[in-house]
């Protein structure tokens, strides 16, 4: 199932890997800096600051994505790290939102500068935020980001409504032993407001390797009044009755969903994965016009058919999350 259908005139020339797949979908990540320290994404001492020219400029993150975009990429997700605290955020959501051919700018942040970006993002093109929020308790939040204030995201949640964001979706990674008693209380959310929280489980990447996993399914032995509803890309979505919201379940270990997968991502450094999972990676810094276009249409192409998560117990990323794009 793709995110995104081609009009008749575009679907010959759509993007395609050798399991017949159409990519449609960049993630396109801008740092690999965060303002949080999540334990189980990112070191207590956090990460080191690149040169200047160790990560991609604003010039060639908005080139990467209307290179895509002419290769039959319709929808890009800025990421990080978290991408609000890269220089020039402003400036990439600009550029990408008027690349041609691209349908739907979105961005993924844990929500902390969001009361003061809220509204500039939504000038600046953004039509769509996902925010990461692992807990609603001050004491949880501060325990797990290290260094963050759960006021912060919600303040940055009310300027995001503010600013007009409609559809929103809250990122909860499902965690035994820290939030899974919370479940029916993010369930509550959906229920009363008009977002989508999405449950994810905790996949063996980087510090998450060795993290309390919990299947996804817990979501529903808490909550058994929720019924499903019309699924989107590769989530499985469920609603309480009268609920004015959505509840999502994305479980890449106990439901591998590769066959759906309709994405790519580029790193920060500007390599080319072609899945989250796989060690492969094609650059791209340095290419243009026609060869940067053949470059991602080489890296599309090599999308592995699934990964071996659920066989090996460790993903083959190579890098951790943050290094790649969440």
């Amino acid at each position: 199932m793709n995110f995104i259908t081609l009009p008749p005139e575009e679907e010959d020339a759509a993007m395609r890997d050798r399991y017949a797949r159409t990519i449609t979908y960049l993630r396109l990540s801008v740092t690999d800096l965060c303002s949080l320290r999540c334990r189980y994404c990112m070191p207590a001492e956090g990460v080191p600051k690149r040169d200047h020219d160790g990560v991609c400029s604003v010039e060639e993150l908005v080139e990467i994505a209307q290179a895509a975009a002419d290769c039959g990429v319709r929808k890009v997700r800025l990421t990080g790290g978290e991408p609000l605290v890269r220089r020039g955020i402003l400036d990439i959501c600009r550029g990408v939102s008027a690349a041609r051919g691209v349908q739907e700018l979105c961005l993924t942040t844990n929500g902390v500068a969001l009361a003061q970006l809220a509204a500039p993002l939504r000038e600046a093109g953004v039509n769509r935020l996902n925010v990461s929020l692992d807990t609603l308790r001050p004491d949880r939040f501060a325990y797990m980001t290290r260094v963050g204030r759960l006021e912060d995201v919600f303040q940055g949640l009310e300027a995001a409504a503010a600013a007009g964001f409609t559809g929103t979706k809250l990122n909860v990674v499902l965690m035994r032993d820290f939030n899974e008693d919370e479940i029916p209380a993010f369930v509550d959310i959906a229920r009363r407001f008009p977002v989508e929280v999405r449950f994810i489980e905790l996949m063996p990447i980087g510090a998450g390797k060795n993290g309390p996993f919990l299947p996804a399914g817990a979501v529903l032995e808490a909550c058994p009044d929720l019924r499903p509803a019309e699924g989107s890309g590769v989530a499985r979505r469920y609603r309480s009755p009268g609920g004015a919201g959505l509840v999502g379940l994305i479980q890449p270990m106990s439901r591998r969903f590769c066959g759906e997968c309709d994405r790519i991502r580029v790193t920060a450094d500007g390599k080319l994965k072609p899945c989250l999972h796989s060690g492969q990676e094609f650059p791209l810094r340095g290419l243009h016009g026609e060869d940067l276009r053949r470059a991602i249409r080489e890296g599309a192409a090599a999308k592995p058919e699934r990964h071996h998560m659920t066989e090996t117990g460790h993903s083959d990323a190579g890098r951790d999350m943050h290094q790649i794009g969440g």
